[in-house]
């Protein structure tokens, strides 16, 4: 099923923990993850775009260059998104979490209705930056990081009107932060993606 809602892969970050952009690193059959986040949403989304502070991919893409070039946080990112583009809803995905099924994107996408804020969740985990976002937060992202507060938790608590949609699989949520998490889904992502 292909959605008119669009995606953007958040690819901004400093990488600290692998020590070094995990964005470049190679992932099943293409020659990088973020290479593979795209091709892979380019099946569900009519439009996917790669939020990131800079271009360096190597691959054709729509890019959304975040515009504080100085301060990594995802909160820029859905700033510089919700400028950038008029669509009223955006799918939210990390470049870290290539195993996230698309059943699981349409079913956040089917519970977005009437919310400003669709995540999904697990039994013991919220997972903030994978699900629908409205951009009607604008406003309050831009009080946000004018306070100089950059965490999406405290973005998805200052609105009532969120939902978390909660999934029993937990394995597709693995966020690759180290090498032993990108090891461990290259062999999750044989069994079944």
């Amino acid at each position: 099923m292909i959605t008119n809602i669009p995606c953007v892969i958040l690819s901004g970050g400093k990488s600290s923990r692998m020590g070094e952009d995990k964005s470049l690193l190679c992932f099943k059959n293409s020659k990088t993850l973020i290479q593979y986040q795209y091709e892979k949403l380019s099946k569900i989304f009519t439009n996917v775009y790669i939020s990131t502070k800079i271009d360096k991919f190597n691959f054709n893409a729509n890019l959304i260059l975040d515009t504080n070039k100085t301060i990594f946080s995802p909160m820029i990112a859905l700033q510089s998104i919700f400028n950038k583009l008029s669509e009223e809803k955006i799918f939210i995905i990390t470049v870290d979490t290539p195993l996230v099924l698309e059943s699981t994107i349409n079913k956040l996408i089917d519970s977005s209705n009437n919310f400003d804020v669709t995540i999904a969740a697990n039994s013991d985990k919220q997972h903030n930056l994978c699900g629908v976002f409205n951009k009607s937060l604008i406003n309050n992202i831009d009080n946000l990081i004018n306070n100089d507060i950059h965490k999406i938790n405290y973005l998805i608590k200052q609105t009532n009107n969120y939902k978390e949609v909660c999934f029993d699989n937990q394995e597709q949520f693995i966020n690759l932060n180290t090498i032993e998490d990108y090891k461990k889904a290259i062999i999750i992502s044989k069994s079944y993606i």
